[in-house]
């Protein structure tokens, strides 16, 4: 609970951050956890109300996150949440200064996502058997995720009517609910024509929307779903790399710079707004490229 001398400004933050900013449930949940944990802070060390706030008081916040061994990048979250509603304050009238404009963010290593090799991804699209339902909804689920680069909560809301199989394209909404149109190749297409002919109707009830994948309740699969049956496939065909939610999309991604493919087109596809975040992915082009030079290079000390 956000103690009562802190609430009206942090509840019209968390408004406007729905309202104006267009921001999903889950950001703006994550924003709430880490303001109820700040103004508890600030509560239990007397602070009296946002006009009491000074940055010596944001920067105890930061070193308790620190002694407590929170990550960095959770640390820089949660400080990321306090930045914004210092501005909105400010914005609002609540306040006349930013409090936390001399606040430096705390450093953070880059971890490099995980990502598949092209031998990885076709093991692991071809295994799910297609002589059943459950085989053919996972085989053109896997494909699309891969072949479009969707991330797991965009997958699980794809509309049949948001698919266009003859121009090979899906309409997706992402993040702040931004509309991008994404490519499908034709083993997707495929793939998703031979789950609707033969195997969607299978799953079917009375009350089924018009989700494209669907559970054996007749419901739209669940994020936690596709995370399960990508690691029983994974776990089936060999792989032993650590198994996340967003491993096709990574994989997706790289694959296609190897390829050649414009950093600027593979930023639309994943609908990034911005350029740095799609970045990453050269840094793992980079780190392959390393790894295959240790192993291989004649006067790599690896060998």
């Amino acid at each position: 609970m956000i103690p009562e001398a802190f609430f009206e400004p942090v509840e019209s933050f968390l408004t406007w951050l729905e309202l104006e900013r267009g921001l999903s449930s889950n950001t703006i949940s994550a924003y709430t956890r880490d303001l109820v944990q700040y103004t508890q802070f600030l509560d239990k060390h007397g602070v009296a109300d946002w006009m009491a706030v000074d940055e010596s008081a944001v920067s105890a916040w930061t070193l308790h996150l620190s002694e407590a061994e929170f990550a960095r990048s959770s640390q820089a979250r949660k400080l990321s949440a306090i930045r914004m509603l210092a501005r909105h304050l400010v914005r609002e009238g609540f306040r006349k200064d930013d409090f936390t404009e001399l606040v430096s963010t705390p450093k953070q290593t880059r971890k490099l996502p995980e990502v598949l090799t092209h031998d990885e991804v076709k093991r692991l699209l071809e295994a799910p058997a297609t002589n059943t339902p459950h085989g053919l909804r996972d085989r053109a689920m896997l494909e699309l995720f891969y072949s479009s680069g969707l991330r797991v909560s965009e997958l699980c809301c794809v509309l049949l009517q948001a698919v266009n199989l003859d121009d090979g394209y899906v309409r997706v909404f992402g993040k702040g609910s931004k509309e991008r149109i994404a490519p499908i190749g034709s083993a997707a297409v495929t793939a998703v024509r031979d789950y609707l002919s033969g195997a969607r109707p299978h799953f079917v009830k009375a009350k089924t929307g018009s989700e494209l994948f669907l559970s054996q309740q007749g419901k739209a699969i669940s994020r936690k779903m596709v995370w399960v049956l990508i690691k029983q496939y994974a776990l089936r065909v060999g792989i032993k790399k650590t198994i996340k939610p967003h491993l096709l999309r990574h994989s997706f991604a790289t694959h296609l710079l190897e390829g050649g493919a414009d950093l600027r087109a593979i930023q639309e596809m994943l609908g990034h707004s911005d350029i740095s975040t799609t970045q990453i992915y050269t840094s793992v082009q980079s780190a392959r490229l390393a790894d295959e030079h240790a192993l291989y290079h004649p006067r790599s000390k690896n060998r």
